[in-house]
């Protein structure tokens, strides 16, 4: 393989890698928010968007149900 063909693939994959992150990020945030996931991951247009969303759709449920009965632990106060 090319040096040419190394280094766009080294590219594709990090951009790859930044627009997952981002879209990602978009779909937790609609969680935090308490929107309606399935929906939004429904109504996504197929391709990349959708692709990332339903494996993070998919993500998000299974964190949910590990932390369901739990509580967030107290946080304590800095002893400075």
């Amino acid at each position: 393989m090319s040096a040419f063909l190394t280094n766009l693939q080294g590219l594709l994959q990090r951009w790859n890698f930044i627009e997952r992150a981002k879209l990602e990020s978009q779909l937790w945030e609609a969680f935090e928010r308490g929107e309606a996931l399935e929906t939004l991951v429904d109504q996504c247009p197929p391709g990349f968007q959708k692709e990332v969303w339903t494996t993070t759709l998919v993500r998000i449920r299974k964190i949910e149900q590990l932390m369901q009965g739990k509580q967030a632990p107290a946080i304590q106060p800095d002893a400075d």
